[in-house]
């Protein structure tokens, strides 16, 4: 786990400096909807950055709540990361990022790279990408026979995935299926692993994996898979699909295991649990999708897909994670692609066990939560993580009533003790190490609760967006000024006063 650095907290496609406040462009966000039911509680929350090759630390919380209508108390783990974004840098990928996402796009001449002569990189290059463009096409032509001529008959193991594999994208909603050779290096196999492989010639190559869903995407999601290549009798055939993977790569979780598919009426469930009901998780995304609209507005894809992997390794596998990255974490939003972008296809990743123990009610919290991020674009946006944390905190609670006393519990025992926080939480204050982690969500949600009691819930909304689509470094203050008719300043003096008035100071 590793704490906020002065790098800032980089989240899709720009970076917020901690220091500095940094804001880039953002995309502009749709008209507002409807206001609805405003919330009442927020989990008190703790929170945790993860580290992995090249990539942005993520936000998540842990907490404790209590429901209204009776006196059940549960510990639950809520996770409420902005993002957890990959950004390439995988061995033998060089600019991939840069590279167009697919074989002939307009401007494609750049050749892939590899460490050899460069006839010998463009003849395995050619080779590679022949068995590659065979396999994309049985995939969209639902072809099984020929998919599954493309793989080493004397790799006994690969058969056994590829069989799952080519069953698993048959049952997704495929709008596009590609796979394009990008870079090699034939120095990668050892000795040893070559004698195994046998045949005239083997190699292993980065090859980039693109797919998108009907219905769900407005662009592809991509991925870098390490492809083993090996010629025998004249012919070359894939032999492995995780040659030589790197500790923190991403897998798609159609590579992972064997999926079930559910879909919703504005969900989509992919699950590597066999033993879950994924129709019953569908149900409760497609609730989390209404009760997001009912506050940010319809004029959003109103879609959420959510993984559901069976174990936290496979979980950590998805997210291109560390090992025990998300013990304590119940789920994660993150944006599928190694290059951020805004519009980029965006998951809901379950963490199994916890997900699981939170219960029907508790799951329906973390995925309003997590699908709140997604309406609002979460994973490529300037907004401070007090506002965003606390906007989805306060959207997750429309439809679930429940006590302040639980929701606030380590910032009123701070408020009581004389410690009224000075500011509104800083970016440092959601790092894994900090000790004020729990009152710094419990300050963004009640912070976003005041504006909604004082203004609205639609001028809530309304000033959540002026900040996302500012363009400016002053992004903020202006929306305090243009939109709350007030300053930051004066808010927070406010704000103070509301703590204390809510702990009865």
């Amino acid at each position: 786990m590793t704490p906020l650095t002065g790098a800032g907290e980089q989240r899709g496609a720009e970076v917020i400096d901690e220091q500095n406040g940094v804001r880039p462009a953002a995309d502009g966000l749709p008209e507002q909807g409807s206001p609805s039911e405003q919330t009442t509680i927020q989990i008190p929350a703790q929170h945790a950055a993860a580290d992995g090759p090249k990539r942005p630390p993520t936000f998540e919380a842990l907490g404790t709540w209590t429901l209204a209508h009776g006196t059940l108390v549960r510990r639950i783990a809520l996770g409420v990361a902005i993002s957890v974004v990959a950004v390439g840098g995988y061995v033998g990928l060089q600019k991939l990022a840069d590279a167009p996402a697919e074989p002939g796009a307009p401007g494609n001449t750049a050749q892939p790279e590899t460490s050899s002569t460069p006839d010998e990189g463009v003849r395995r290059a050619a080779v590679g990408q022949a068995v590659l463009q065979k396999m994309a096409d049985a995939v969209l032509n639902e072809s099984r026979g020929s998919f599954l001529s493309t793989v080493d008959p004397d790799a006994k193991a690969f058969d056994e995935q590829a069989r799952t594999i080519y069953t698993n994208l048959g049952k997704l909603p495929l709008a596009t299926f590609r796979l394009r050779y990008v870079s090699d290096d034939p120095a990668t196999l050892t000795p040893d692993r070559q004698a195994q492989l046998g045949g005239t010639e083997s190699w292993l190559a980065q090859v980039e994996v693109s797919w998108q869903l009907t219905g769900y995407d407005t662009k592809p999601a991509r991925e870098t898979l390490p492809v083993t290549f090996v010629t025998r009798d004249g012919t070359t055939y894939a032999a492995s699909f995780s040659e030589r993977f790197v500790a923190g790569q991403r897998r798609p979780i159609w590579a992972l295991g064997g999926i079930e598919v559910a879909k919703g009426t504005r969900s989509l469930v992919i699950s590597l649990d066999s033993q879950k009901d994924a129709d019953d998780y569908a149900s409760v995304a497609d609730r989390a999708v209404d009760s997001v609209s009912k506050v940010w507005g319809k004029n959003w894809k109103q879609q959420a897909v959510v993984y559901l992997p069976a174990k936290q390794t496979e979980m950590e596998s998805v997210l291109g994670a560390q090992p025990n990255t998300y013990t304590q974490i119940a789920a994660v939003t993150m944006a599928e692609l190694d290059s951020p972008q805004v519009g980029a296809p965006v998951r809901i990743v379950a963490n199994p066990k916890l997900f699981e123990e939170l219960g029907k009610q508790g799951r329906r919290i973390v995925l309003t939560h997590e699908t709140t991020h997604v309406a609002s674009t979460a994973t490529a946006s300037p907004v401070p993580l007090w506002l965003a944390e606390g906007f989805a905190d306060y959207v997750a609670f429309t439809a679930v009533s429940v006590q302040d006393e639980s929701a606030a519990k380590e910032l009123f025992k701070a408020v009581r003790a004389g410690k009224v926080p000075k500011t509104l939480p800083p970016p440092e204050a959601f790092a894994a190490s900090s000790a004020d982690l729990p009152q710094a969500y419990e300050s963004g949600w009640l912070a976003c609760r005041l504006i909604s009691e004082r203004e609205g819930q639609s001028k809530l909304v309304k000033f959540y967006r002026a900040v996302h689509a500012s363009k400016s470094p002053t992004g903020l203050s202006d929306a305090f000024r243009t939109v709350l008719g007030t300053t930051e300043a004066e808010f927070t003096a406010d704000w103070q006063k509301y703590l204390k008035r809510l702990a009865g100071v």
